[in-house]
């Protein structure tokens, strides 16, 4: 068994998670707002709740990621982490070994191993929801490169831009026209007009509404775009998405139906999926964190 925990914004959620894959235990509770020691020990309380074996490893999925040359927090959302030795202080709280790693990264874990990419070499996992972000995992093991910045996908320009999409919309990152800017839940509410929501955009679309239609084609050309650039670079096997937009169903037909005019090949056998286990991806990833066999 192990231990997997997902410290979100507003939630942190944590399994103990069989080596089968079946969740064993499940509970939540709400993020402190804005205290970062509140939330040290808000994760602390979690796991004694999800078990009183002191010796199952932990992994924490987290929306930003700790530097490789400070250790420090560092682009995460709930601003409270970013600077902190969150894994060093965990490590110290709990006395035991803690992994880290972007929610991301927790999220294409976890459809590799046992999800929508179970049976792929290569899989490029994908988050379109309030940002956007990605996890690249070679067979089996998650890839996270020297800068842990691998599968970045949101912090790029969008690819082949129109003249009409140049220099793009500010992102917070200080860059203009970053993939996440487009893609994201907001990044569709602004293109539609920014006066209803990405969901409201996205039911006005399934009744018919013209410009909400005219809206998701952009939208479909814009990701096929941005996934043929990772083909590219990569060639996955899979693609999964995940996030609040991977639940539009059209884009498991529209998208790859246009990756075709920008992958450099003659050929596209890349499969475009939706997540397996949902919204429980990111936290069943930080379990998995650990093998099996370093279990004991």
């Amino acid at each position: 068994m192990r231990i997997g925990i997902d410290l979100g914004g507003t939630k942190i959620e944590g399994i103990l998670l069989a080596d089968s894959g079946d969740i064993l235990q499940r509970h939540r509770v709400d993020t402190p707002k804005g205290d970062y020691q509140q939330t040290l020990q808000k994760i602390r309380s979690l796991i004694d709740q999800l078990t009183d074996d002191k010796h199952l490893a932990i992994g924490i999925g987290t929306p930003g990621a700790p530097s490789p040359e400070t250790g420090l927090m560092r682009n995460a959302n709930s601003t409270c982490l970013n600077g902190q030795p969150l894994q060093q202080d965990l490590e110290e709280l709990l006395q035991r070994p803690v992994r880290v790693a972007n929610d991301a990264d927790c999220f294409a874990l976890s459809e590799a191993n046992d999800g929508a990419g179970k049976d792929a070499n290569s899989v490029f996992g994908v988050i379109v929801g309030t940002g956007t972000g990605g996890g690249l995992v070679i067979h089996k093991q998650l890839l996270q490169g020297p800068n842990a910045i691998a599968g970045e996908w949101g912090h790029n320009p969008l690819p082949w831009p129109q003249e009409n999409e140049l220099p793009g919309p500010q992102c917070y990152c200080g860059k203009q026209g970053c993939v996440e800017t487009w893609l994201s839940g907001p990044g569709l509410a602004r293109d539609h007009g920014g006066e209803i929501q990405a969901k409201e955009i996205i039911q006005q679309a399934k009744q018919g509404e013209k410009q909400a239609l005219a809206t998701l084609e952009r939208y479909y050309d814009r990701m096929a775009r941005c996934l043929a650039l990772v083909i590219n670079i990569v060639d996955p096997d899979v693609i999964v998405l995940g996030g609040g937009l991977s639940n539009v169903e059209t884009l498991y037909n529209e998208v790859p139906r246009r990756l075709p005019r920008y992958v450099f090949s003659d050929t596209l056998k890349t499969q475009l999926k939706p997540p397996v286990h949902g919204d429980s991806s990111g936290v069943r990833g930080a379990a998995w964190l650990w093998p099996i066999a370093t279990d004991s």
